[in-house]
Formats: structure tokens, sequence, C-alpha cells
């Protein structure tokens, strides 16, 4: 059986200071992985896409030829990222798109699931915790 990987991302924007964070959660074989980190985003889109990007970029090279029989369950609470993801488009951010599917490339299968907020509280918490942190060093 292949490996099976649950992978929630989430971000964080702060639109006075154009600060963005991102909180990515990760659970294999009952097993939590937890991260926090700033982005370069000065928008909640862009700062969806990246962290879920960089989430994906980070577990295919820590997975490496593992990748290719690795199933990953990705949960997103941004309703662009799950549609955009599954058309393979979106008008105003085709890059971060084409950015995201290949990061996702490496890997045997991804399926792409949108949750409302409440439901990826892990994330959302790690991507808040980040923002703060961001805030208060400035």
């Amino acid at each position: 059986m292949s490996p099976l990987y649950s992978l929630y991302t989430d971000a964080a924007t702060q639109p006075q200071s154009g600060l963005s964070a991102g909180g990515i959660l990760l659970i294999h074989d009952h097993q939590q992985t937890q991260t926090s980190l700033p982005l370069q985003a000065t928008t909640n889109h862009l700062a969806e896409f990246e962290v879920a990007t960089l989430a994906f970029t980070r577990l295919a090279h820590t997975l490496g030829a593992q990748c290719a029989t690795t199933t990953v369950l990705f949960y997103t609470d941004s309703l662009l990222v799950s549609q955009s993801v599954a058309k393979r488009y979106a008008k105003h951010y085709q890059s971060e798109v084409d950015a995201l599917l290949s990061a996702q490339r490496p890997f045997q299968l991804v399926l792409t699931q949108w949750v409302p907020e409440k439901q990826n509280q892990g994330a959302h918490t790690l991507a808040n915790q980040a923002l703060h942190a961001r805030e208060d060093f400035k």
C-alpha cells in the first residue's frame, strides 16, 4: 500500500502591513508535523498559493523518490486554491496555479479538498501564530 499523507495549509495576511505567514499541518501514520513560516506574499490569495506550494515542495524534498508512490490528501480553506487546482486555471493567478501544480507533480496522487475554516484550525492557528510573531518582530 502506498504511503498516505494528509496535508493542511492556511495563510494569514495583515492587510495594513502587507505581512503574511503560513501554517502547514502534515499528518502521516498518526504523527503530526507542524510548521509556521513567514511568506513573501502581500495579499491573502497569493499567500494561500505560496504556503501550499511550499508545503508540497518541502514534502517532496523530504520524501525524495518515495513521492512516486505517495498519495497526498490536500486540505485548504481557500476556495480559490481548490477550484484553481481542479481547473488548472485561475484568471489572475495562473503563475501561482502553475507553480502549485508543478510542486504536486512528483506525487503519485494528490486529492484536493476544500474545507471550511473551522475544519482547518490546525493550519489556521499555525499561520496566525507566525503572523503575530512577524508583527511583534517589526
